[in-house]
């Protein structure tokens, strides 16, 4: 792959972020008020307290929001988008195979991968086994029909970020029949580029830098600390 090539690459995976996962993350953040949360009143102060050494309006809503906007919202989004990350970041290794993401060369062993893509190592749930199995099975199938010589080894799972040791059991099962390549190997793989992992994480944040969020953070906290305020059950 060209320095051009990679570089098209960087620039739709920000493209993607910001106009797909970070325009969805404000829009979700801006909107969240007191009864979009379940709230332990038992606990809701305590926590508050151990976070911030105090419980005033703005303190409880930061317990409440920090959790929900840093981590389950965008964890969520980001895997409910990965076959549209495919389609418009990695479009130029679409694949007309059914069961399949996407088709390259791998730039390691010069063979010709045919992957499904997932977003991290802790992904799939043990439903999920059976059917990238079977979808793999029925390439095979495919190939001796068309006379084509597919190797076990050249369909695989790519894992977009993570480290072999954080994959599930349920990943380490699909590996014991197919191989399951995650985070730097995966996308040195596909670029071959050993850094393009790290440059890819770098250009990802760049896109959160660009539309200072951290405004509408403080914004939302206010606003929710104001609800707060004029909740007796809280105060």
């Amino acid at each position: 792959m060209t320095e051009k090539e990679k570089n098209e690459i960087l620039l739709k995976a920000k493209d993607f972020f910001t106009n797909t996962l970070v325009a969805n993350h404000k829009k979700n953040t801006s909107k969240l008020q007191l009864k979009s949360f379940n709230i332990n009143p038992f606990l809701i102060k305590y926590l508050a307290t151990f976070m911030t050494g105090s419980s005033n309006p703005e303190d409880i809503a930061k317990v409440l929001i920090y959790p929900r906007v840093l981590g389950t919202s965008i964890n969520t989004s980001f895997g409910t988008n990965m076959q549209k990350f495919c389609s418009t970041v990695l479009d130029g290794f679409a694949s007309t195979t059914s069961g399949i993401d996407i088709e390259f060369i791998d730039c390691i062993d010069g063979h010709k991968k045919y992957c499904q893509v997932k977003a991290g190592p802790n992904t799939i749930n043990k439903d999920d086994v059976k059917t990238i199995t079977d979808h793999f099975s029925a390439v095979k199938r495919l190939a001796r029909t068309n006379g084509l010589r597919i190797s076990q080894d050249d369909l695989i799972v790519g894992v977009f970020y993570g480290t072999a040791n954080e994959l599930s059991a349920n990943y380490k099962k699909i590996d014991e029949d197919y191989p399951v390549i995650v985070g730097q190997e995966f996308w040195q793989r596909l670029t071959g580029d050993e850094n393009f992992y790290s440059d890819l994480i770098n250009t990802i944040a760049e896109s959160a830098i660009d539309e200072d969020c951290s405004s509408l953070l403080n914004d939302t906290i206010k606003k929710l600390a104001e609800e707060i305020k004029n909740d007796p059950t809280l105060m």
